[in-house]
């Protein structure tokens, strides 16, 4: 895992707060935040995780930390991180039985208020650039148009499934870097917001719209997905 939970510039606003911080050593290192950084902006650097823990009232972590890994916080300490609750019971049943308390942050209503604390949103954004940084590798040939007295190599055909905060990002960053950008969404919505950036929208006649409640997609029936994956499984025969 290369992120890290808090940076210097956060710590210093929680020291600001009157709060002691303590930070593992080389917590910071993959994201290229050295241990001084964090001494710079009043943190206490610890030898080992379970050192940085012993006594801590909130703990934050980018992934929920094992129970047995936070034995020496406080009794009632408070646990920000991304959860992940769902098939992981048990896992969050032992951090209660060892009486802490855990935030799911990737669980953070939607609403303005908390949007600074939204960490789905920023992630899915980091992720969707990120993909397409890596498929253009993976593709291992150039992406935009090149017109060479050779002769001419079309744009690859770039197809992203799905235009939430992830897959607009993904279309952008396509675009940007040449692609003839297709995509695809069973929210109607969707399609205006793609075609904005550029991309060719694709769906269905067969599904008028899978939009839900919140912005999100709503279950598609048997039938609408039966549509949904002939279109796509056609669509994806002719991209690279």
């Amino acid at each position: 895992e290369p992120r890290v939970a808090a940076t210097p510039e956060t710590v210093s606003k929680l020291v600001g707060f009157g709060a002691t911080v303590s930070v593992e050593k080389g917590a910071g290192e993959a994201s290229r935040i050295l241990d001084r950084f964090y001494t710079d902006a009043g943190a206490k650097v610890e030898a080992s995780a379970s050192a940085a823990v012993k006594g801590a009232d909130v703990i934050l972590a980018v992934r929920r930390p094992e129970a047995s890994a936070l034995a020496g916080a406080a009794k009632g300490a408070l646990v920000l991180a991304t959860a992940d609750p769902f098939g992981n019971e048990a896992a969050l049943a032992a951090l209660a039985k060892a009486g802490l308390s855990v935030f799911a942050m990737e669980l953070m209503p939607r609403i303005t208020r908390a949007q600074v604390m939204d960490i789905l949103s920023s992630q899915a954004n980091l992720a969707g650039y990120q993909a397409v940084i890596e498929a253009s590798m993976v593709y291992d040939r150039a992406l935009p148009m090149m017109m060479t007295a050779a002769g001419t190599v079309r744009a690859a055909k770039v197809f992203v499934m799905g235009a939430g905060v992830a897959g607009l990002q993904a279309i952008a960053t396509a675009k940007r870097l040449g692609g003839a950008v297709s995509a695809t969404d069973v929210r109607a919505a969707a399609g205006e917001q793609v075609e904005s950036l550029g991309a060719k929208f694709i769906m269905t006649e067969a599904l008028k719209d899978a939009s839900g409640t919140g912005g999100y997609a709503r279950e598609l029936t048997k039938d609408e997905q039966a549509a949904q994956a002939e279109l796509v499984s056609g669509h994806i025969a002719k991209q690279d």
